[in-house]
């Protein structure tokens, strides 16, 4: 099946689809790939990530799928949680 990155590429040569992309809000595009990158660093599925956070697997599987979707700003006390899950910071900065 691929990597994320890889089947984002794939979708993204459509230019239809590259439009409704763009369209998407970027930050969360970036928050979901650094989420879900550090998941994978860490070694952990879903359902590890949501016993760390002290929830079931389903709710992380809709916090990710959320991002992805644009639909869902989760809580900065989530994605602290989340972080720490996976063995690291939550650093938020405004530039």
């Amino acid at each position: 099946m691929g990597t994320f990155r890889e089947m984002r590429e794939r979708v993204l040569a459509d230019p239809e689809a590259r439009a409704e992309y763009d369209r998407l809000n970027r930050e969360e595009f970036a928050l979901l790939d650094q989420m879900l990158a550090a998941r994978h660093q860490a070694g952990l599925s879903q359902a590890q990530v949501a016993e760390r956070m002290g929830t079931k697997a389903p709710a992380v599987t809709r916090l990710e799928r959320a991002l992805a979707s644009g639909e869902h700003s989760p809580s900065i006390d989530t994605l602290r949680k989340y972080a720490q899950a996976c063995g690291k910071t939550l650093k938020i900065s405004i530039v």
